[in-house]
């Protein structure tokens, strides 16, 4: 089936905003709500509780380390500041938000479960390394585990795919699932700057960390994307175990060839199941300018599922920021405080390992080369993708760059990522290189292409 020979359903396409999650019907009781961690995140969730007095949730605690130095006023006296986790966790707490970040808040989620207190999370690297032994932990002490804001921010695509297209059988995830790569990219394709100066604009503007590693080398969308395999897939993957490649080799020129091909670059990171096989990446890929993907644009994330019956549904909008994930977090919340009384069955199916995982996908290549000029150098190429039976499919060079590096374009037909890897360990020996070659991915117009088998 191809995805775009008919328009998908685009389930949100969520502005940058301030604006609340929707509210449920009235709740009489009361949810005692602590926050761990009060950075950016956690003051937006706090500001949007604080703002909506008729909810049923009240914050009565909140966690961080140096406490003293991040009270603030406009919440109510009643409020408990504190540095200590014990605190918090030995109240009468209905539910804590996990706002720390990273593996070290493991220890205190499975606490506050096993204490009888629901949790709420955006910590997407928790999910994805513990998520399925969280939930079942969660299962068994009758609470809930919601992490709708740990994938893509204030885009309800956790949700949808638990529930809203939980009657499909999905078989296919992809999408954009890291702003600070898209932004970075975008700036290079629009500005035409370097990566290196592409990435100060994003730390300036709050886009990157100072240490972007997470981000740019794909470890932060690999997270979300063994997530969104465990939630629409229902396949239980390790993060290591999917193939992860930085966007830092990307360069303007080769935003300049994919235009002559009618693509741009994004990051996109995908997973399918084919039979007995997980096939999951992220890497930078040219996509079609007809592609929905072409068209996240800036910080802004997008999801694309596909399934047996109902085909392919899109998720956009804006993934990151304060205020689109307390947007997330809260409506979590809120879905608790109506179903607290009762486990949510919105996790039941457990995944399940497949027996084999790999980033194989067959798909043409765009592969750019830099030499200095001389005869021959095409014949050469050629003889080593004939040997590994690959075929050329175009050979693309514009004018205006120096013979002492010279950047040129052969885009190949469909092969294995693998094959194709041998045939660039050979090229890479040769001895009219200046940098080593740029070898993407072309997704077709479905995105998926077909794996190796």
């Amino acid at each position: 089936m191809n995805p775009l020979s008919a328009r998908p359903r685009y389930i949100s396409e969520l502005p940058a905003r301030r604006a609340q999650p929707a509210r449920p019907y009235p709740i009489a009781e009361k949810c005692n709500v602590a926050i761990l961690g009060f950075g950016t995140v956690g003051r937006s969730v706090a500001k949007l509780l604080s703002d909506n007095s008729a909810d049923p949730l009240r914050v009565t605690h909140i966690y961080n380390r140096h406490v003293a130095r991040k009270r603030v006023s406009w919440l109510p006296p009643a409020v408990h500041w504190t540095e200590d986790i014990d605190e918090v966790l030995s109240t009468d707490v209905d539910v804590v938000v996990e706002l720390v970040g990273g593996l070290k808040a493991e220890p205190w989620v499975r606490r506050a479960l096993e204490c009888g207190k629901s949790v709420v999370t955006a910590n997407k690297q928790l999910i994805a390394h513990c998520g399925p032994e969280l939930l079942e932990l969660a299962r068994r002490m009758g609470q809930h585990l919601a992490f709708g804001a740990s994938v893509a921010g204030g885009i309800p695509v956790v949700s949808g795919l638990q529930e809203g297209l939980s009657g499909d059988r999905l078989y296919k995830v992809y999408g954009i699932l890291n702003g600070t790569c898209n932004y970075i990219l975008s700036q290079v394709e629009s500005a035409g700057v370097s990566f290196a100066e592409a990435l100060a604009k994003a730390q300036e503007f709050g886009f990157a960390e100072s240490d972007p590693i997470e981000d740019v080398d794909g470890y932060d969308a690999r997270a979300k994307l063994a997530i969104l395999t465990w939630v629409g897939l229902h396949t239980n993957v390790a993060t290591g175990e999917i193939v992860c490649r930085s966007i830092r080799e990307v360069e303007a020129v080769d935003f300049n060839y994919a235009s002559q091909l009618g693509c741009t670059i994004r990051q996109v990171s995908r997973a399918e199941l084919r039979e007995n096989c997980l096939f999951a990446a992220v890497q930078p890929a040219l996509v079609p300018l007809a592609s929905p993907l072409a068209g996240v644009q800036g910080s802004q994330n997008l999801v694309m599922a596909t399934g047996e019956l109902g085909g392919e549904t899109v998720f956009s909008g804006h993934g990151a920021g304060g205020n689109p994930t307390a947007v997330a977090v809260v409506s979590d919340l809120l879905a608790i405080a109506r179903d607290r009384h009762c486990v949510r069955s919105a996790h039941t199916k457990a995944p399940k390992r497949p027996p084999q995982v790999s980033g194989d996908f067959v798909t043409p290549h765009y592969v750019r080369f830099t030499v200095k000029d001389r005869p021959g150098i095409i014949a050469s190429l050629a003889a080593v993708f004939s040997e590994q039976q690959i075929n050329i499919d175009s050979v693309l060079q514009q004018q205006g760059y120096p013979k002492s590096r010279l950047p040129f374009v052969i885009t190949l037909e469909a092969c294995s990522g693998s094959v194709l890897q041998k045939a660039l360990d050979q090229i890479r020996k040769m001895d009219f290189l200046v940098q080593a070659p740029v070898s993407l991915p072309i997704l077709n117009q479905g995105s998926g292409n077909v794996p190796a088998m």
